[in-house]
């Protein structure tokens, strides 16, 4: 199968071309543990793991790593200012990481690096970069000599100005030039305890270093796919490629980079330093289902931004509704299709994917046809849109009330509609129509 992704270091769609043909090998950023993922860190994992199950129905063997963020200044800050014990903190929020993931039914990676277990890995990787003339030491601080790569930009093209303001770099009068980045800090007093000993003092490791590190001691110098949010590509993903490739003669690192759009709240990307955020646990808490959230972000092409708003998240609840009715009491063997492995070739093309779900889901409650229910249910377990993942148990008395109001609706009879709809407020739910008369009548939980 000829398959297609759309390489951020070309900006163009190229052929995938794995290295070893037999076992593809990819990356992804996984979460900062400081606090619970918000749904703009949720978006990446769900991108990532469509693309691992995917991958894995074409190819024998495939290799995913993503990390666990668990040394870093913001989870210091938050040690600090709420007396919470290190390990306490970063174990606590890994755990809500992985129960929210587990909601979105993303599958686990293949391996889980924790930054704080590849310290030795990472301070070789400085030393190397020391010994090559591609860092220095001033200060306690090693810093990466940004004019020593003279391939510096590539990912990102941005100019020298541009790159400067992008990273946010800190001013420092021991720097040698502006652009040059952090691998190893030095510990203040109050931060001993969160830091590691190292060839140039009681420190900690810059964030870019952690994911070459990692990266290379797991997937080796050079691997198929690197996937993150489009955040992500300047300065982390430009600084990864440059001490990546300096530190090593034969290291090419990544030959397909991967970059998911954000997602965005009023106009604006959501995140915590905005305040615009919503946790994924928020949501899950005001009744929303997990299966729900993973289909409004498969909505949307990966590399697109997309808005958050209750009217999104009514349509997903819509389609999953529909999905469901049409998969009612299917209980056979749903292999890998070809079709649906087809959008899925074309850089992850879910859009496409989810509109020719609703065209088998449609066939199959217009005609009952076996084949259009089979498609069905072959197309969610490729995606990971497990239907039976929580859902809500309604009363009969209610739904007992939307029928009535579904052949009233379909009578034109509006006044004994609105009176059932009534009815069914009344009771703690609420009824969302679509346009077709497949899609009537979903009855959810009110908030």
């Amino acid at each position: 199968m000829q398959i297609y992704i759309t390489n951020s270091l070309s900006k163009q769609k190229e052929i995938f071309k794995p290295i070893d043909p037999n076992h593809v090998t990819m990356y992804a950023c996984g979460p900062t543990v400081y606090d619970r993922p918000h749904l703009g860190n949720a978006r990446a994992a769900v991108v990532y793991d469509v693309l691992f199950r995917f991958l894995q129905s074409v190819y024998k063997k495939v290799t995913y790593a993503r990390n666990i963020t668990d040394v870093d200044d913001k989870i210091i800050a938050a040690c600090l200012s709420s007396g919470v014990a290190f390990k306490e903190l970063t174990e606590r929020t890994t755990a809500q990481y992985h129960e929210d993931m587990q909601a979105l039914n993303c599958l686990e990676p293949t391996h889980e690096p924790r930054a704080t277990e590849y310290i030795p890995q990472m301070i070789e990787m400085i030393q190397a970069l020391i010994e090559k003339g591609h860092a220095y030491e001033v200060e306690g601080h090693v810093l990466f000599s940004v004019g020593s790569f003279s391939e510096y930009g590539k990912l990102s093209n941005r100019s020298r100005e541009e790159m400067i303001a992008g990273a946010r770099v800190e001013v420092a009068p021991f720097k040698k030039d502006p652009a040059d980045f952090v691998l190893w800090k030095p510990s203040a007093e109050e931060e001993f305890a969160f830091g590691f000993d190292s060839p140039w003092g009681r420190g900690r490791p810059g964030w870019h270093i952690e994911c070459s590190a990692m990266t290379r001691a797991i997937l080796g110098d050079s691997f198929d796919i690197h996937g993150g949010g489009a955040d992500l590509m300047f300065p982390h993903h430009e600084n990864e490629i440059a001490q990546s490739e300096c530190s090593s003669d034969h290291n090419h690192f990544a030959n397909y980079w991967v970059h998911n759009g954000f997602l965005m709240v009023d106009g604006e990307k959501m995140s915590k330093s905005l305040g615009n955020f919503k946790t994924v646990k928020e949501v899950l808490d005001e009744g929303e289902e997990g299966c729900v959230i993973r289909c409004f972000y498969l909505t949307t092409h990966y590399r697109k931004p997309i808005d958050f708003n209750q009217k999104a998240i009514e349509d997903a609840t819509k389609t999953i509704a529909k999905f469901r009715r049409a998969l009612a009491g299917f209980e056979g063997v749903a292999p890998a299709d070809a079709e649906f492995q087809s959008y899925l070739a074309d850089d992850l093309n879910t859009p496409l994917y989810l509109a020719k779900m609703h065209e088998y889901a449609s066939w199959y409650l217009r005609d009952g046809n076996a084949q259009a229910q089979l498609k069905l249910a072959s197309a969610c377990k490729l995606i990971g849109l497990d239907l039976k993942q929580k859902e809500m148990v309604i009363p009969e008395e209610v739904r007992n009330l939307a029928e009535q109001r579904n052949k009233a609706r379909l009578e034109k009879n509006w006044q004994l509609a609105d009176e059932l709809r009534a009815k069914i407020t009344a009771l703690g739910f609420e009824v969302m129509d679509g346009k077709s008369s497949d899609d009537v009548g979903v009855v959810k939980l009110a908030k």
